[in-house]
């Protein structure tokens, strides 16, 4: 049962422009609830945060908000004034009541680990996040919104702000590309989706099943309606024959269905995302040789080596400030270590999508960030688009090709820097902080073109799912600049790390010779040996189910007869994909449980 609305916003329309985003919107949210909200970029998921914030004022509709609930706000990119004092602006975020409650903020500002007297501005993009985040919370809110909230946050920081959440006594609304973020904390799911809002009373993890079922109906009505009216066009055009006389009933018939399907809400195309790689590279793409970088008396790395073959997918994580972006400069040559040496292969063709977006000029048109030349041409992998028609696979209008780069937002940017570095021929891809402001439909194409490509790619990212998805090999930095490289992605590394150091005895005792038991070398269980034996039949039956599964939900007319199967399959369907997962999981545990045992 659903908890009573403490925010409700009835009738709600709103434009942009001459985009309109909601008509007659309807939405509510309850106490203690656990909301994700969800779309593409570009939907209206942060004009709608910023409604039931109460920051923007909807054209049309009303919202209600419970006498005394107290709501908090954190904007995808808070403005920090300048001079202001990190106690002095999560102070801020007090109510009226808790104004001299200064335990609150001491609280706070411990709990993102700052300094209180330090300058908010002058913090770095991850230490400013922590100081919104900590304004949001202090005044402890009934309804906590959070525009993309794991922004420029590291994978320490993401943990930490999952356990707040999972404690947090009030409700929240989250708009976030982070998939296992929202796995994680959400019990609810809002779509907006072409000016609706659809709600799914389930976490984000049932979002795709969801979905796809709706566009699924979508897509048979459509061909129900598209089949209706090649009917009556047909029997149109056979009547003039036939009969002097028109029948004008079921020609006005004809023509209201065409109003119909014309008025009918169309799904916005995807990105079109492709890279080719150039002439292939030598089989050697980059060796490190105990590597080391310091600045004054800090070291950023500590000797670290690598070999990264053609064809590898090497993800890089570590907090920020560890030294990510510097070890990846040094690993493509464009940053000389202190100490060591890297080699690089033969014939590479590099492209490169920097973080900071440095390789966007903000006065500069989108017309001429993709055509340098000036013309009404891009080469793209050596073959001559018109600028517009390349812009349009990026989802870009033609009316944007001649605006300023600053005019976009930011997941925009992001698309036009992929444009930029997708249209070069490359062996190498590097790929530093991609996924910043990219809706979910966006980043699963990227992960099927990253699928696609048979270069060599090296990928800085915070985003843990995106990591599991793509890479094969993940180097993880500490703090103290230790560097180590593990095989799998984020996921497998938690496994694979090293437990922390236990606490030394206070006395020192010299250490007594091993027994022959202590010696011993460890075996693999029976049930571990079952496993790996069974395992590998109960994958290949699963993949088969899925590929029946699949081919069951792909016939036409499945939906409109027989719905209650329609759903049922999908459902099955899903549970035998994410069974299928586990086993692979387990297995590979076990196969590398294995070769240790064995080497």
């Amino acid at each position: 049962m659903r908890a009573p609305p403490l925010v409700t916003l009835t009738g709600i329309s709103h434009a942009f422009g001459t985009k309109t985003l909601f008509d007659q919107a309807e939405l509510s949210i309850g106490q203690g609830e656990r909301i994700c909200l969800v779309g593409r970029n570009g939907a209206g998921k942060s004009t709608l945060l910023k409604i039931i914030a109460g920051i923007v004022e909807p054209e049309g509709g009303t919202r209600f908000v419970k006498p005394g609930v107290r709501v908090a706000y954190l904007p995808q990119e808070p403005v920090i004034p300048e001079g202001l004092q990190v106690s002095d602006y999560i102070a801020q975020g007090l109510g009226e009541e808790n104004r001299e409650s200064h335990y609150l903020v001491d609280a706070a500002i411990a709990s993102v680990r700052l300094d209180a007297k330090s300058v908010v501005a002058t913090l770095s993009g991850g230490e400013k996040r922590r100081a919104a985040i900590a304004r949001a919370l202090v005044g402890e809110p009934d309804i906590l919104l959070l525009d993309e909230p794991t922004n420029h946050l590291d994978l320490p920081t993401i943990e930490w702000l999952e356990e707040v959440l999972g404690t947090f006594q009030g409700g929240f609304v989250i708009i976030s590309h982070d998939r296992m973020f929202l796995n994680h904390l959400t019990k609810t799911t809002l779509w907006v989706d072409r000016g609706i809002i659809r709600r799914m009373d389930k976490g984000f993890s049932n979002f795709d099943a969801w979905s796809d079922t709706i566009l699924a109906q979508e897509d048979t009505e459509r061909k129900k309606l598209d089949k209706l009216i090649a009917q009556e066009t047909l029997w149109s055009r056979q009547g003039i024959s036939a009969r002097r006389k028109r029948n004008q009933g079921r020609l006005r018939k004809l023509d209201a269905l065409r109003t119909t399907r014309a008025q009918q809400i169309q799904r916005s195309g995807a990105v079109q995302l492709t890279a080719e790689s150039g002439g292939a590279s030598g089989a050697l793409v980059i060796e490190a040789k105990k590597i080391a970088k310091s600045y004054g008396d800090r070291a950023i790395i500590r000797e670290f080596s690598t070999r990264i073959m053609r064809g590898d997918r090497v993800g890089i994580i570590g907090p920020n400030g560890a030294g990510k972006t510097t070890l990846l400069r040094m690993l493509t040559g464009d940053l000389a270590p202190d100490k060591g040496y890297v080699k690089l292969g033969t014939n590479l063709t590099p492209a490169y999508l920097d973080q900071g977006r440095l390789q966007l000029d903000g006065e500069t048109s989108l017309w001429a960030t993709l055509s340098e030349s000036g013309t009404d041409q891009v080469m793209v992998r050596g073959k001559p688009r018109h600028v517009v028609s390349y812009l349009r696979d990026f989802l870009f209008e033609e009316a944007q090709a001649r605006s300023p780069v600053k005019s976009l937002s930011g997941g925009e940017r992001n698309r036009l820097l992929l444009a930029k570095a997708l249209a070069q021929f490359s062996n190498l891809l590097i790929l530093d902080e991609p996924t910043n402001d990219l809706d979910m439909e966006t980043l699963d194409l990227l992960q099927e073109m990253l699928d696609d490509y048979d270069g060599t790619l090296l990928l800085v990212s915070h985003d843990r799912s995106f990591l599991d998805r793509v890479v094969a090999s993940t180097i993880v930095i500490e703090e103290d600049g230790s560097a180590r490289e593990y095989a799998g992605g984020y996921s497998d590394y938690m496994s694979q790390r090293p437990a922390p150091a236990a606490t030394p005895p206070k006395k020192v005792v010299k250490e007594k010779e091993a027994t022959p038991r202590e010696k011993q070398v460890k075996k693999l269980t029976y049930q571990d040996q079952r496993a790996l034996e069974l395992l590998p039949q109960k994958m290949t039956r699963l993949e088969e189910t899925i590929a029946q599964l699949s081919a069951t939900l792909e016939e036409a007319d499945l939906f409109t007869k027989q719905p209650t199967v329609f759903l049922k399959t999908a459902e099955k369907l899903d549970q035998a994909r994410l069974e299928l997962e586990a086993c692979e999981s387990e297995w590979l545990r076990l196969e590398m449980l294995r070769e240790e045992i064995n080497t």
